[in-house]
């Protein structure tokens, strides 16, 4: 768990420091810092899915393959 702590302190500090680097606004880098994690764990989620769908999609191939 620490090992998680960790990295979500690293990212969220390097997302707001590039984030206002190129913006200059607190703010703004403030913002991307907090919804930047939370987009890119909706897309994870999604990703996962895509995954799962490919992997079910080869096994079932597999298994056709081996009835012939």
């Amino acid at each position: 768990m620490l090992k998680t702590i960790t990295f979500a302190i690293v990212h969220f500090t390097v997302a707001f420091s590039v984030a206002y680097l190129i913006t200059g606004s607190f703010g703004v880098a403030s913002a991307l810092a907090l919804i930047e994690p939370l987009v890119n764990t909706v897309a994870y989620f999604f990703h996962e899915k895509a995954w799962d769908a490919y992997r079910a999609a080869q096994q079932q191939a597999t298994n056709l393959l081996h009835l012939n």
